[in-house]
C-alpha cells in the first residue's frame, strides 16, 4: 500500500476502485538539476498521475495494468481457466491482471510471458527471456500451455525517439511481429489485443487482422493519456489456423495482375 500523504482514505480512484490518494497539489520531483527538460516533464507527470498512484497503491508493477483492467471490464476478454500469452511482458503488470482474472493456480488456467528483458516472476506463470520471433520460442510456449492459446496480449512499443513518424513505424513493426506470433498459436475463436500507434502505416497489419478475425476494433482505455497517439487494437473471433493457411496458399497461387 502506498504511503498516505493526504486526501481521504478509501477515496475512489479513476478506475472506480478505492485507494489512498495524494493531495491535490502538484508535486515536483525533488532532484531536477542535471536532468533534461523532457525527463523533468515525465517525472512531474508521473508524480501527479492518479493512475500511477492507484496502480502503486494496489500493488501493480505499472499503470499499464489499469489499462488492461479497463479494456477487460468493457469487453470481458479474460475468463477463468484460459490460456494466455503476454508478449513483451516486462515489468509484469499485465501478467498480474491476467493471473487474477483467469484464476491462475486454482484451475486449468495457463499464463506465459515473453520479453527480451528479465521479468520478475508471477506465481503460476511461465516467463521466457528471449525473442518472440525465434521459431523455437513458439514451440516452447506451446509446450508450456499444452497446445494453443485462448488469447495473445501485447503492450509492446518501441523506445520513442521524439520523431513521431519513426516511432509509429517501429511500433507498427512490433505489432506485425506480435500478430504473426498470435496467428501461429491461437485457438479458433481466440482474441488478440495489442498496442498500436495510429498513423497510417498500420493499415496493412489491420487488413491481415480483418482477414483472420471476425471483429477488429480500436480501443483507448481511460488510463491511456489523452494526448498520446497510443491506442489498442482488439481482434476477436479468430477464424482458425487452417483457414489462415488456406488464405495464404490462395494468395501465393493467385495469377499476377496484368
Amino acid at each position: 500500500m502506498a504511503k498516505q500523504t493526504g486526501g481521504n482514505p478509501g477515496k475512489k480512484g479513476p478506475s472506480g476502485r478505492s485507494y489512498r490518494n495524494a493531495t491535490g497539489l502538484t508535486r515536483q520531483p525533488k532532484k531536477m538539476r542535471g536532468r533534461k527538460v523532457s525527463s523533468q516533464r515525465w517525472l512531474t507527470r508521473q508524480l501527479n498521475d492518479p493512475f500511477v498512484a492507484e496502480a502503486k497503491s494496489r500493488g501493480f508493477r505499472s499503470r499499464a495494468a489499469l489499462k488492461l483492467e479497463q479494456m477487460d471490464d468493457r469487453y470481458k476478454l479474460l475468463k477463468p481457466g484460459m490460456a494466455i500469452v503476454d508478449l513483451g511482458c516486462a515489468p509484469g503488470g499485465w501478467l498480474q491482471v491476467v493471473s487474477i482474472r483467469t484464476k491462475l493456480g486454482s484451475g486449468p488456467a495457463r499464463l506465459v510471458g515473453i520479453d527480451l528483458l528479465e521479468t520478475e516472476g508471477v506465481v503460476g506463470a511461465d516467463i521466457f527471456t528471449g525473442d518472440m520471433t525465434d521459431p523455437a520460442m513458439l514451440t516452447a510456449v506451446e509446450a508450456a500451455i499444452g497446445g494453443a492459446a485462448d488469447g495473445v496480449l501485447s503492450d509492446m512499443a518501441a523506445d520513442t525517439t521524439g520523431h513521431r513518424p519513426t516511432d509509429h513505424l517501429r511500433t507498427t513493426a512490433l505489432l506485425e511481429a506480435a500478430l504473426d506470433f498470435a496467428l501461429g498459436i491461437l485457438n479458433e475463436d481466440g482474441f488478440f489485443l495489442a498496442k498500436c500507434f495510429r498513423g497510417g502505416a498500420e493499415k496493412s497489419v489491420l487488413d491481415v487482422m480483418q482477414q483472420n478475425f471476425s471483429t477488429v476494433r480500436h480501443v483507448k482505455p481511460a488510463a491511456s493519456r489523452a494526448e498520446s497517439v497510443e491506442s489498442y487494437v482488439l481482434a476477436s473471433g479468430f477464424h482458425g489456423r487452417n483457414r489462415t493457411m488456406m488464405q495464404a496458399t490462395n494468395d501465393d497461387t493467385a495469377a499476377p495482375d496484368g
